[in-house]
Order: C-alpha cells, then structure tokens, then sequence
C-alpha cells in the first residue's frame, strides 16, 4: 500500500470579515422565546431563586469580610504612622 502524503489546507479568501457571524446557528433561540406565560408556581419560582442567592451568599460574604480587614489594616497603618 502506498502511504498517501498529508496535504496542506488551501484557504481561500472569499472578501467575509472574521467577524462576520450572521450564519451560525446555536439553536439557543430555543431558551429565550416564550411559547406563553410561565407555568411554574410562585414557590417554584422563590426556591429557584433562593437557591441561587445561596450559592452566591458565602462568596459574597468572604469578599465582603476581605473588604473590611483591607480597610481595618489601612486605616491603622494611616492613622499612626502617618
């Protein structure tokens, strides 16, 4: 058998930017229409809601805390040092 050479790709510049996306497709169209009103309760709705809040509290708090010991640390040093 013969072993065949692997080519190079040709590329051809047909005038598009790169930028140009007009023709792609994702199919993420799906996620944000609405076929109508929402079906999910107001309970359905909070604990989505509530949940994502959790998950965001400890960061939220940790940065916060941070935040505060920066600021604690700066306002010592300036306070008697300078």
């Amino acid at each position: 058998m013969a072993e065949k050479k692997n080519e190079k790709p040709t590329y051809v510049d047909d005038g598009r930017p790169l930028a140009d996306m007009s023709g792609v497709d994702a199919g993420l169209g799906r996620f944000f229409r609405s076929e109508g009103p929402s079906t999910g309760s107001f309970r359905d709705r909070w604990n989505t809601y509530w949940s994502a809040v959790r998950m965001m509290l400890l960061p939220t708090l940790v940065f916060g805390g941070g935040l505060a010991v920066i600021y604690g640390i700066l306002y010592l040093l300036f306070r008697f040092v300078v």
